[in-house]
């Protein structure tokens, strides 16, 4: 099991059906929006969570007539924004964009969590994608599972790239290394982006992560395609899936999600309006290219939102305990 040190931490894919209960309605603190609102993304700029924030925020600054703006707020894999968003005021001025893992798989892997996904927000909608990409650097020679199983075999220890512990690239690696039985150093990032600066570099042998983000290192040959989680992706018809390789597991069929929540206790009549507004962006043209373009699909309305979240809650947290993945 890889050994999770403060450094690699500190580098570094909703609630249960239980909902929290909604208070009644805003009908008290005057019209709403009455002043600019703020969407936090607990990641930096430039990743695929980023950009989804971005174009969900100028559909609804042109639906609301306020201000929506993206304030990035990176650190401890998405705990210092998510935490920001709890402690912030439930009147609708507050929303958090931010993806499955600091939601799902911080609860095992982050000690002293000071947040309660299932209790401290409501979530308003989610997308995810098809399949995640697995990219190998072009260092390794790998064009296939097998071919980079077989690197990994050979060097004295596999430098892997991932976004936060227990991310879905950090689950990726450590269920590989428990089925094929090679060594492996997980090298945590603040975000996507750097990590893949770094597969591009040469400097890790790998990773694993959202489509458009991986794009750019795929399309400049510094990294290789080598295979894709869930589904395969429609732009390489012909890169096999995980699965497809002989990889066994139920995790490589789970997919990350990105989702928009706001904090427990905002009034159900703004949690309604947003949630609405944000699966009605999905007819948006600016935010349809971009699904396109990050091969996600619709956004989900509220209930699909919640049940999904709780199913793969469930999932992901029975696979983190079974590798045995805890803080330090």
């Amino acid at each position: 099991m890889t050994k999770l040190t403060r450094r690699s931490f500190m580098a570094a894919g909703a609630t249960t059906l239980a909902l929290p209960a909604l208070s009644g309605t805003a009908s008290g603190q005057g019209a709403w929006p009455s002043k600019p609102i703020r969407v936090v993304v607990p990641y930096p700029a430039g990743g695929q969570t980023d950009g989804i924030g971005r174009v969900f925020s100028d559909f609804l600054t042109r639906q609301l007539g306020q201000p929506v703006v993206v304030e990035n707020k990176a650190g401890g894999g998405g705990v210092l924004g998510v935490t920001e968003v709890k402690r912030a005021a439930p009147d609708g001025y507050n929303i958090l964009c931010t993806i499955s893992s600091s939601l799902i798989q911080n609860r095992l892997t982050v000690k002293d969590l000071p947040y309660d996904p299932e209790k401290d927000f409501i979530y308003l909608t989610m997308v995810s994608g098809l399949g995640g990409p697995v990219v190998a650097a072009e260092k390794t020679g790998a064009t296939n599972l097998k071919q980079f199983v077989d690197y990994a075999k050979k060097v004295d220890k596999l430098n892997w790239g991932s976004y936060g512990v227990g991310s879905t690239p950090h689950v990726l690696i450590e269920t590989m290394q428990k089925q094929y039985g090679f060594k492996v150093e997980v090298i945590q990032y603040r975000g996507e982006a750097p990590m893949w600066a770094d597969v591009a570099a040469q400097t890790l042998d790998g990773a694993s992560g959202s489509y458009a983000a991986a794009l750019p290192v795929i399309q400049s040959g510094r990294g290789k395609l080598i295979a894709v989680t869930g589904d395969r992706l429609p732009p390489f018809p012909d890169t096999p899936t995980m699965t497809e390789q002989g990889a066994v597991g139920g995790f490589y069929e789970t997919r990350a999600f990105t989702t928009f929540a706001v904090p427990a206790g905002t009034p159900q009549d703004i949690v309604k309006k947003l949630s609405d507004l944000l699966v009605q962006a999905g007819d948006d043209p600016k935010v349809k290219q971009l699904l396109t373009n990050y091969l996600l699909g619709p956004p989900s309305n509220f209930e699909k939102t919640n049940a999904r979240f709780k199913r793969d809650s469930e999932v992901m947290l029975g696979l983190l305990k079974e590798l045995g993945i805890k803080p330090e």
